[in-house]
């Protein structure tokens, strides 16, 4: 749970430490005091998004702090290992920092510097935030569904059928990509087989092209290059003044040279491969020369072979792969309207398959949401009376779909009928903002079982409701908080009484510079608050003898738990 939350330089606020306790904790104050800006901190420490207008005038930064004990057995200390961050003992602290000159926000976990998307994901198995906004999702038939799956312990049922949803789906595209394959090969044969038949027919070879622009160059130039090669040749070894046979003058001198001076003998190498070098280009010269022959039909071939390959390259791509690639693919087509019924007779095996399994596993989510929602219907509407709901009628409708879906074989909706002899409707047709909070508060107490996160905070849950009313949803909420450390924003003193924990909140001044200020209140302190909240005068007598009353009354214990009314199951078909 939350022990402590910290707040500096928050809004308004410059510095408050909250203290928290197990069960129901209220927040009350003034309108404007800092409440809404307390959850909205608390918000912040498990992931909402940050803003820089959000740090106080005049700082460099705000810092939200909360301090949690968490029991050896929750879930979140499994993550916390898997991310390397250790725990001394039950305590975890989280910390999130917002700077004024709009950089990143930085995060810590028990010091450790983190990612906000981990803050986030340690922090929400921690801290449920329920608001106004969320009343308001409740109007979303998904939001339904994911109620009704997580009541009937149906999530991994629902989880297992949009996988099936999803496997059918892509089975059913890969029969519709070769379908569409096989009619577009189909259209285009004619076209397909004249590509593959020409280059095929070409027998073209990958770099060929530069090949043949060689051979048909030397060609074209085979009296020059002849020439040109006898002349080195004749230069080398033809006459008596070669130069082979003047560098052989050179024998006699060096073998001198050695015979008086053995030192000598790397001028005798150097001479041997000097010679040898010339002599093996003269030969080398000689047998390039005799290869050399003009040969038009040769060069008449070679010119009609670069002219195809040109023409088929232009054709197809710009260049001897691509029209090699165009001939494989067109090739590739063809033979898919060879081999496309067996492959598409194996799809549609796999289609099948993936059909049952859908069915299978819809079926079985079908029945588990059955069964959950006559059950969940039937303990809402126990609850609506104590909510100040009394002629209320709670229905969880089951809509057949025309065929089975990634959500499963039918949607989720809930109905409602708030008034005797009328019947139920959708809740976005019927209940206003503050019955929609209370049905929201029904389905909290009834799925607080189920619900692992240790602290749920309530924002505004008492909007458009009063009197005894009030006192009904400060029993609603005490109910939560025998599972759950509750927290929770009103304006009702019916509701504030209930608390075993109760916060004030205030609004000052300091420097010049508005603040929010807290205090926890007891004894005479706390009968004075909720003697402002009931009359707005804390000297009223009457108002602090109705203050008394209501702590009298909410220190006796709760009723028994209503037993949930019988409901039928409403399944239409569309």
């Amino acid at each position: 749970m939350l022990t402590e939350l910290r707040i500096r330089n928050f809004a308004i606020i410059e510095t408050v430490n909250l203290p928290f306790a197990a069960g129901l904790n209220v927040l009350t104050g003034e309108t404007g005091a800092g409440k809404s800006i307390i959850v909205g901190a608390l918000g912040l420490l498990v992931g909402d998004r940050a803003a820089s207008d959000q740090v106080r005038t005049g700082a460099e930064r705000a810092t939200i702090e909360g301090v949690f004990d968490v029991p050896a057995d929750h879930a979140v200390r499994r993550v916390l290992d898997e991310r390397g961050i250790e725990m001394e003992e039950a305590t975890l602290v989280l910390r999130r920092e917002v700077l004024a000159s709009g950089a990143r926000t930085r995060a810590w976990i028990n010091g450790s510097h983190v990612t906000t998307s981990v803050l986030a994901e340690i922090g929400r198995q921690l801290v449920n935030v329920h608001g106004q906004h969320e009343a308001q999702a409740l109007l979303d038939p998904e939001a339904q569904q994911a109620i009704l799956d997580q009541f009937g312990e149906a999530s991994s049922a629902a989880a297992a059928t949009a996988v099936a949803w999803r496997t059918l789906r892509d089975a059913r595209a890969e029969v519709a990509i070769l379908q569409s394959r096989r009619d577009d090969a189909r259209k285009r044969a004619d076209y397909l087989k004249h590509v593959a038949s020409e280059v095929e027919e070409a027998q073209l070879r990958e770099g060929e092209d530069e090949a043949l622009a060689g051979e048909a160059h030397r060609l074209a130039h085979s009296e020059e290059l002849g020439a040109l090669a006898r002349g080195v040749q004749a230069t080398l070894d033809e006459s008596d003044e070669s130069l082979v046979r003047l560098l052989g003058q050179l024998q006699r001198p060096l073998a001198a040279l050695q015979k008086i001076d053995g030192t000598t003998a790397r001028l005798q190498e150097l001479y041997d491969a000097a010679y040898y070098a010339l002599v093996e280009l003269a030969r080398a010269s000689s047998a390039y020369a005799d290869g050399i022959e003009s040969d038009p039909d040769r060069l008449d071939v070679l010119e009609r072979r670069r002219d195809l390959i040109a023409r088929l390259s232009r054709k197809h791509g710009g260049t001897t792969r691509s029209a090699i690639e165009a001939g494989r693919a067109a090739r590739a087509e063809l033979d898919l309207l060879d081999t496309a019924a067996v492959d598409l007779r194996g799809l549609e095996a796999k289609v099948a398959s993936a059909e049952s399994v859908l069915s299978t596993q819809a079926g079985r989510l079908t029945a588990l949401r059955a069964r959950a929602s006559t059950t969940l219907a039937g303990s809402v509407a126990a609850r609506l009376p104590e909510l100040g709901m009394p002629d209320g009628r709670f229905v969880v409708a089951l809509k057949e779909r025309a065929e089975i879906g990634e959500h499963g074989a039918e949607e989720v909706e809930f109905l409602v009928a708030l008034n005797l002899g009328h019947d139920a409707r959708p809740l976005s047709r019927v209940a206003s903002g503050g019955e929609l909070s209370r049905v929201m508060l029904a389905l909290k107490v009834i799925l607080a079982r189920l619900d692992a996160v240790p602290t749920l905070v309530f924002d505004e849950v008492d909007s458009g409701i009063g009197g005894a009313v009030g006192l009904m949803v400060g029993d609603a909420m005490r109910r939560v908080a025998e599972h759950h450390q509750v927290f929770a924003i009103t304006h009702l003193a019916q509701i504030a009484a209930r608390a075993s924990h109760h916060i004030v909140v205030s609004k000052g001044a300091r420097d010049g510079v508005t603040t929010a200020d807290i205090v926890v209140v007891a004894g005479e302190p706390r009968v004075e608050e909720l003697t402002r909240m009931l009359s707005g005068d804390v000297g009223s007598a009457l108002g602090r003898e109705h203050a008394r009353e209501l702590l009298a009354t909410a220190a006796a214990p709760l009723a028994a738990e209503p037993k949930p009314q019988r409901a039928s199951r409403a399944r239409s078909r569309r």
